[in-house]
């Protein structure tokens, strides 16, 4: 594993929105593995801004989400589609064929089916993660098992009072979604994740600063991959207690 410091959240941006242009430039039909939430955004503020001016090109572009909530439409203005179309896709020339982000309207069952078959057929490249405050990533939350598999997650309270400043309430965030399984996760070439601010040190210093798997830190399982690179801002690394070498 890897760890890269950078002086400020948009540093992070830089990295890694070079990280995904670079696999592009290199390879014009990759896979995109991609995440929502907060996190990313500066990391897809980078990729527009090197496709505008001409640095890269997405018009051979696949990619693929991470989740999404359960019970939201895709115009949702908090759905996980919405999220990508209006930080990414509407802003570059990728075919929104190429583009995969799980259904979450429907009977829950046919989603995952539809979204395993969809995984089933894909090679990821490059996946792009963020993690909870409680070590998640996707919404693999903590507790006694992991699923390898994508699958329907009940989100933990902590996932949903996190992401309650997204919507008008707490009482609006969706208690389910779907959600890449672990070793859906693993199964791409290489893994980049990003995260900063206080509230993620727990996290973190379970991912970077000991050798321990934990089900209770679902991002510790990153360990066991051949390329992962974690991307963090000195503040959080200095709350870490993590110091380069």
């Amino acid at each position: 594993m890897r760890v890269i410091v950078t002086e400020n959240n948009q540093g992070i941006g830089e990295i890694v929105g070079g990280m995904l242009v670079k696999t592009v430039q290199d390879k014009p039909d990759a896979t995109l593995g991609l995440a929502t939430g907060s996190s990313p955004e500066v990391v897809y503020d980078y990729m527009i801004r090197a496709y505008q001016r001409g640095e890269v090109d997405f018009s051979r572009v696949h990619t693929v989400n991470l989740d999404e909530y359960l019970g939201l439409t895709p115009d949702h203005p908090q759905s996980y589609r919405y999220f990508m179309d209006t930080h990414l896709f509407n802003h570059i020339n990728i075919p929104m064929d190429n583009t995969y982000v799980a259904e979450g309207i429907g009977y829950p069952e046919n989603c995952v089916k539809r979204f395993r078959e969809v995984l089933k057929h894909t090679h990821v490249d490059i996946q792009l993660l963020g993690i909870g405050e409680d070590g998640h990533i996707a919404f693999n939350e903590p507790g006694e098992v992991l699923r390898c598999g994508a699958h329907v997650e009940w989100l933990a309270e902590s996932t949903i009072a996190a992401n309650a400043r997204f919507f008008e309430c707490e009482e609006e965030v969706p208690r389910m979604a779907i959600s890449m399984g672990m070793g859906d996760i693993m199964r791409a070439d290489r893994i980049v994740l990003i995260a900063s601010g206080p509230k993620k040190v727990d996290a973190i210093r379970g991912l970077i600063m000991t050798e321990d798997i934990d089900v209770h830190n679902p991002s510790t399982m990153l360990k066991l991959h051949r390329d992962v690179t974690v991307v963090i801002d000195r503040g959080l690394a200095e709350l870490v207690g993590y110091t380069e070498e």
